[in-house]
């Protein structure tokens, strides 16, 4: 008889598990962008949603009390105007507000006695208002001041205004360099004061150009914001 090969011990291969180790791809922490263009747009439109002094709630648009700051400048009719066309709803209500400086006629006399030209003035922006937007109620003051920034500002507190518009000059190239060299030192203009310090949200609007037309804003938070429109 041949030689018998020995017998090798029998396994089963199904069970062999294979195991492999398999790591999920790591979790990249979510990003918060910046503000988009569009955002920063419904901002302006809206007054953002900070409230000045009228008790309501963040983000409340209806029943808004907006103050135009109105002078015989070409920059104050821009700002009415793009309060009219951008900001101003059915059911906010205007404020046009003129500020003179204190006259030296007594007591007794009247501002529109005294100033009949401020009030025809306001009247005539008035009528503006009433042909854009018939439906919004319009209201003008005409006060009195040594400082107009600071004397703004006290109004806007006053009257629980929600949104402050004012217009802006376009400001000379060395003009800018040396407000940026100063920082704080030196004060700004009118609009510039009354960003920094009314307790509802304040704008200045001025016009970007004939040519490329639109609107530039300056807020707090925005320095010369080109709105296209």
């Amino acid at each position: 008889m041949g030689r018998t090969s020995p017998r090798l011990p029998s396994f089963c291969l199904n069970r062999v598990i294979a195991r492999v180790r398999v790591r999920s791809p790591p979790v990249e922490p979510k990003r918060i962008s910046s503000a988009t263009k569009a955002d920063r747009v419904a901002e302006f439109s809206h007054g953002g949603e900070k409230q000045c002094n009228n008790g309501g709630k963040p983000g409340l648009a209806l029943g808004r009390r907006i103050m135009i700051v109105i002078d015989s400048t070409a920059e104050a009719k821009t700002a009415l105007q793009w309060a009219l066309s951008h900001t101003v709803q059915n059911h906010d209500t205007m404020i046009l507000l003129s500020v003179i400086k204190p006259s030296k006629h007594g007591e007794d006399s009247s501002l529109k006695e005294i100033n009949p030209r401020g009030y025809e003035l306001l009247y005539a922006m008035k009528n503006i208002c009433h042909n854009k937007k018939p439906e919004v109620q319009v209201e003008v003051s005409l006060v009195e001041g040594k400082e107009k920034g600071p004397t703004i500002v006290e109004e806007a507190r006053k009257q629980g205004i929600s949104l402050l518009v004012l217009g802006q000059r376009k400001r000379s190239t060395t003009w800018r360099l040396l407000m940026t060299w100063a920082g704080n030192r030196i004060g700004g203009g009118v609009a510039e004061y009354c960003i920094q310090n009314a307790d509802c949200m304040a704008l200045a609007v001025r016009r970007k150009s004939k040519k490329l037309g639109g609107y530039l804003i300056t807020t707090k938070r925005h320095k010369d914001f080109w709105l296209l429109a």
